[in-house]
């Protein structure tokens, strides 16, 4: 496993690689979730390249960049075993130089979910995406499905830029009581660890709806809120019953559905997903 920071070295090692080459772009503070992308790349490529970088203009004014948890040395010691062949981790300062003023937008599947909650967030999220992609020159890319709406994003920029390479969206990777694994989850203390559990909850209610036949959205919304009423450290910011693949609210589950929420446990910010249909 070779690690490398400068653009340059990093193009010049990528040509030693061979064969189909699959990339995990991430952020560090790496967990289950990460090293499964990495697993499912190693088994489907020949060579694995990985990314580390905290993008900063992905974050909002009041977000939590500045906290962001990070820990290379110990991101580097989980994956040793993994045959990763590269780990390129960029400074923002050869990401983004002075003068930068080049970016890359997808509009109709970023107005709403995260993209309303976070307005800038999705620019940065492709503008750097678009570059680890010119970079790696990779033929496949691993995303986790608990960034449900990023991937549909990354989905859609590759189709409409024509990048030669597979988006591959892989499930998300839960804690024993149904947590999604998440950096941030770092964040969760005590009592906050005990209530995000919650959120596992309320979606696995809508499922149960769903599955004993109910296709009706607003039902299935509703049901998500009243459990996650049920527990006060909990704060609503969205619950959403839309198309998997254009992401607009439904009146009526129809088809492949994605029912997706993003809660406040205590100061903590979590999303989660489940895939109806």
């Amino acid at each position: 496993m070779r690690s490398i920071i400068g653009l340059d070295e990093f193009r010049s090692a990528r040509r030693s690689l061979f064969g189909t080459v699959g990339l995990v772009p991430t952020m560090g503070y790496l967990h289950e979730g990460h090293l499964s992308l990495i697993r499912r790349a190693k088994a489907e490529c020949e060579s694995v390249i990985l990314t580390i970088f905290v993008n900063p203009t992905q974050f909002g004014a009041n977000e939590d960049l500045s906290k962001y948890p990070r820990d290379l040395e110990r991101d580097l010691a989980l994956i040793a075993p993994l045959g990763v062949d590269l780990v390129w981790m960029p400074t923002a300062e050869e990401m983004y130089p002075a003068g930068y003023q080049t970016w890359v937008e997808v509009e109709a599947l970023t107005k709403g979910l995260e993209g309303a909650m976070r307005p800038s967030h999705f620019k940065g999220v492709t503008t750097i995406v678009a570059k680890l992609f010119n970079a790696a020159q990779a033929q496949k890319a691993y995303f986790g499905q608990k960034d449900a709406q990023q991937a549909a994003v990354i989905r859609q920029m590759v189709r409409d830029l024509n990048f030669p390479l597979e988006v591959v969206v892989c499930p998300i990777v839960r804690e024993a009581d149904g947590l999604a694994l998440s950096s941030r989850n770092k964040y969760l203390e005590g009592a906050d660890r005990s209530a995000a559990v919650v959120l596992f909850r309320a979606l696995s209610a809508a499922q149960e709806l769903y599955e004993a036949g109910e296709r009706d959205a607003e039902k299935l919304r509703m049901r998500v809120k009243a459990v996650l009423e049920t527990e006060p450290r909990a704060q609503l910011q969205y619950v959403s019953c839309a198309d998997f693949e254009t992401l607009e609210e439904l009146e009526l589950v129809k088809g492949k559905t994605l029912l997706s929420i993003a809660v406040f446990i205590g100061k903590t910010r979590l999303i989660d997903n489940f895939i109806l249909g």
